[in-house]
């Protein structure tokens, strides 16, 4: 009879790098235990489904890496060895079959995460994944032990044989990844490029009554231009700013911007299915003695909104009664932008462990048998299943990774 103890692996963080590193090393054989400051694991990703749970894009692989820009080099092999036909046959294997929207995005047949999160605990406690809720990481001591406080403020030392570290970036911290962890990194001299929102609503300097009549309703359709990039669908206004998926796709830019000069200014085509020229001819029609707003919503087919976001580019000034004035206003209005929402509200962050701080296996070169995963990395990727996949594959490569260590170190 073998008596020889399994490997002990402590995951800190139960989000979905966490559970599916779990999965993967249990059935290596490893005895695992998950360890979340939360009373229970997967409180984002449920949030994350609550509207419907896209959880990878069907679109041609290489088309999908390159939607992680900066990060796309390193991420290839990860992606390319479990990619969304892996995902989604791993979706199949837990009861769920998905299915592909109009946009190419991926769903499970339910689009809430719940049933998926409740067949996939399930398997992890058949599998002998052990949990630990409410326990807070809060670094290693000089011996090298994981330290952590429990619900009742206790303080546990644990020495596993290695550690997965998933423990989220610093969005919706109610729901568990409040980014604590960067100090206790940093105080360990692993590089952590400060986290910022990623996937975020902006801040623009609306004036009060446009904020409180308009303050969430959808702008569509609309086209914006912004630092040569054009994105077409759908924003919302909010009181303070914007948000929505054509925002949020040009995140990374406008960010930058308002990092570099404190602002950054979006060019909007508020007609964007009417060419300047044919609106130009719709605005030589007689204006009578119709209002300007009148006017312009039945000659331009422009709503409310557009008119007030054109005066709102124009601040105390008039609207223009120049036909070709008018319709490079329509045509190009500028709204401008002066921050990030806070990062306690954005989709995801970026910032993290920079890349040179991690080897092929995503182990820390400082930490030897201690991997990071997910968010805690730095880099980001628009919405779209793109969050949710790479997290998934880089469970899966860590887990191999420290499969290898455990062998070579045996």
């Amino acid at each position: 009879m073998n008596t020889t103890p399994l490997p002990t692996i402590a995951i800190i963080g139960g989000g979905p790098a966490g559970l599916m590193a779990a999965e993967k090393l249990v059935a290596m054989g490893d005895a695992v235990t998950v360890y979340d400051r939360m009373p229970t694991v997967g409180r984002k990703f449920l949030m994350a489904g609550r509207g419907g749970l896209n959880i990878t894009h069907s679109e041609p692989l290489d088309r999908f890496i390159s939607r992680y820009d900066a990060a796309s080099a390193w991420l290839r092999p990860v992606i390319e060895a479990f990619p969304p036909t892996a995902l989604r046959e791993w979706c199949k294997s837990l009861g769920l079959e998905t299915f592909v929207g109009s946009s190419g995005r991926i769903f499970p047949k339910g689009l809430k995460a719940s049933p998926l999160l409740r067949a996939w605990l399930r398997r992890l406690n058949a599998a002998g994944v052990k949990f630990a809720p409410r326990h807070t990481w809060k670094g290693w001591d000089e011996n090298g032990s994981l330290l952590f406080t429990d619900a009742e403020g206790r303080t546990l030392s644990i020495h596993p044989d290695a550690t997965i570290l998933a423990l989220g970036g610093a969005s919706w911290p109610r729901l568990g990844s409040d980014g604590s962890w960067v100090e206790i990194l940093r105080a360990q001299n692993i590089g952590v490029a400060p986290l910022r929102p990623a996937n975020c609503g902006f801040i623009a300097p609306w004036s009060d009554v446009f904020s409180t009549r308009f303050a969430g309703q959808p702008l569509k359709p609309v086209t914006i231009f912004f630092d040569g990039q054009k994105r077409q669908g759908e924003a919302m206004i909010t009181r303070e700013g914007l948000e929505g998926g054509v925002i949020y796709s040009l995140c990374p830019a406008l960010r930058d911007a308002i990092d570099a000069t404190g602002e950054a200014v979006l060019t909007l085509d508020l007609r964007p299915g009417l060419s300047a020229e044919a609106l130009a001819v719709r605005l030589q029609m007689p204006r009578g003695r119709q209002s300007a707003s009148t006017y312009l919503r039945k000659s331009a087919g422009l709503s409310p909104m557009a008119l007030g976001l054109m005066r709102e580019s124009l601040g105390s000034a008039a609207l223009p009664t120049d036909p070709a004035t008018l319709v490079d206003l329509i045509k190009n209005t500028k709204i401008k932008l002066t921050a990030t929402a806070p990062l306690a509200r954005a989709i995801s962050s970026a910032g993290g462990v920079v890349r040179d701080e991690i080897d092929t296996h995503f182990m820390l070169k400082k930490k030897p048998g201690t991997f990071v995963i997910g968010e805690m990395l730095d880099w980001e990727a628009p919405t779209g299943g793109y969050l949710l996949q790479a997290s998934f594959s880089m469970a899966v490569a860590a887990a191999e990774g420290l499969g290898e260590y455990l062998k070579n170190r045996s």
